[in-house]
């Protein structure tokens, strides 16, 4: 079974391991090579658009990311500090846990395509719904998952553009009922994705029975999805 997440806006810029992203033989390497042939040729205006800021900020971002190869590397799992892997708190894990994730759990990311928690990468940003790259790791993303017999999608819908399975994909959603209608609360959803992942992993869920038992917030399974009432 693997698990399907979208990185963070937020990133820690700490580096923790000492080796530089060149030296780490990561195996979509040659892929991200090409996506920096890409974004070396990029115009003032594209950079802006881009990166989504103003020039000044995107020009940084922007030589950030050129030079990803010659810099240093945390984990991906500790890189990622936004709402979901907060509330995974992968640090207060336990060893099993840790290697449930490792093993189970797939980061999509517009640079790297598709990443374990363990994957060592450098500080960067670079959105999938820019520049056609959810198109660019389509095949390579679903070469990596196509082997799988259960895949837990929650994925926003800009990421899920970046694979194509036709079976054995259950998308996870968390909606809150309010008079009626379902809803999506994004910061809410966030913080109740992060603890679906982390009970995941703290009870080494391999099957579709049992994590319909997860509750939290007043979210529980309905038969289609993890409903709150408001």
């Amino acid at each position: 079974m693997l698990i399907l997440t979208p990185p963070s806006e937020g990133k820690s810029i700490q580096n923790t391991v000492r080796k530089k992203f060149s030296e780490t033989n990561f195996v979509l390497e040659k892929q991200v090579k090409e996506i920096l042939k890409i974004l070396i040729h990029l115009d003032e205006n594209k950079i802006v658009s881009t990166y989504g800021t103003n020039l000044e900020k995107a020009k940084d971002l922007h030589k950030n990311n050129l030079k990803v190869f010659d810099n240093e590397c945390s984990m991906a799992i500790e890189r990622y500090t936004g709402v979901v892997f907060s509330n995974l708190d992968w640090k207060s894990l336990d060893n099993n846990a840790k290697a449930y994730l490792n093993k189970n759990l797939r980061i999509f990311s517009g640079m790297f395509g598709i990443l374990k928690p363990n994957d060592l990468i450098p500080n960067y940003k670079l959105k999938m719904n820019v520049l056609a790259l959810a198109n660019f790791w389509k095949i390579h993303i679903s070469n990596q998952l196509n082997k799988e017999d259960f895949i837990l999608d929650l994925l926003p819908a800009a990421h899920r553009k970046a694979f194509d399975l036709k079976k054995n994909v259950l998308k996870i959603n968390f909606l809150i009922n309010k008079d009626g209608k379902f809803i999506q609360s994004a910061h809410a959803g966030k913080v109740v994705k992060g603890k679906f992942i982390r009970f995941l992993a703290q009870h080494n869920i391999q099957d579709f029975e049992e994590l319909k038992k997860f509750s939290f917030d007043g979210y529980r399974w309905n038969g289609d999805f993890f409903l709150k009432n408001s």
